[in-house]
């Protein structure tokens, strides 16, 4: 039992690798969940899929936890805790707590797409061809939307000019592209704080992604005797040592 559940999260068949991006479509879909829920009132049937979900969740942490050879490093990883946070927030009405606002902190649950990247990186060739791009892309969308549920976790309530989710979005988008409208702005020290963070780290993975989507794209090739990892792609040689490098393109098999 417990040899076919570590095949399934660290397997490299189609049934495993099936099953992991199921995962990732459970996370995506749960983000999606936790943002339009945002704009309705507390009703039975939010709170019925909150508890499901959290019931999703306690099984995959469960399982995973299982799985895990390192128990230790296991909790020493923010995604790790993000779960717990989630478990907490998502199972909260069985215990008849408000603890609602948490949920937001469910979007760090995308944390796990980074775990991702190396099966995407194998599976996909043109993952392997826009992978800059990619990995800053997501870079900048997981800084979004843990910083827009940062801002309405503690906002919502206390600031009315944050109402809900989308209020939240809106300011962090502003702020992070340097717009600036002032209409909607965060309330004491701690949102002065939130502020900074959004303009220092949002602008520079905003510049990030601008930067690898108009400058010439790169490869990854590893130069066997320097070590270089990023090439030009019809370059033929390092430019760092010289070497003749061999870089493998469409038409090679």
């Amino acid at each position: 039992m417990l040899k076919d559940l570590r095949n399934l999260y660290h397997g490299r068949s189609k049934r495993a690798q099936r099953f992991r991006y199921a995962l990732l479509g459970f996370d995506l879909a749960t983000i999606v969940f936790v943002i339009v829920t945002s704009f309705l009132p507390a009703a039975p049937w939010v709170l019925v899929a909150d508890v499901a979900i959290g019931a999703v969740i306690v099984i995959d942490f469960g399982a995973r936890f299982a799985v895990e050879e390192r128990k230790g490093a296991f909790w020493r990883r923010l995604s790790t805790w993000a779960d717990v946070v989630a478990m907490v927030s998502f199972l909260a009405p069985l215990l008849g707590a408000e603890l609602g606002f948490l949920r937001v902190l469910r979007t760090l649950r995308l944390l796990h797409a980074y775990q991702m990247l190396g099966r995407l990186r194998q599976d996909f060739r043109l993952f392997r061809k826009y992978e800059e791009v990619i990995l800053a892309a997501i870079n900048l969308a997981v800084f979004l939307f843990v910083m827009t549920g940062l801002i309405y976790a503690t906002q919502m309530g206390r600031n009315p000019d944050i109402r809900h989710y989308a209020d939240a979005l809106y300011f962090t988008v502003t702020t992070l592209t340097t717009t600036g409208f002032g209409d909607v702005t965060l309330k004491g020290t701690s949102g002065r704080m939130i502020s900074v963070v959004v303009m220092i780290v949002g602008v520079t993975l905003f510049l990030r992604l601008a930067q690898v989507l108009f400058r010439p794209l790169k490869v990854r090739h590893k130069c066997p005797s320097c070590g270089l990892m990023l090439h030009d792609a019809d370059a033929v040689h390092c430019k760092h040592c010289g070497v003749v490098l061999n870089i493998a393109d469409e038409g090679l098999v």
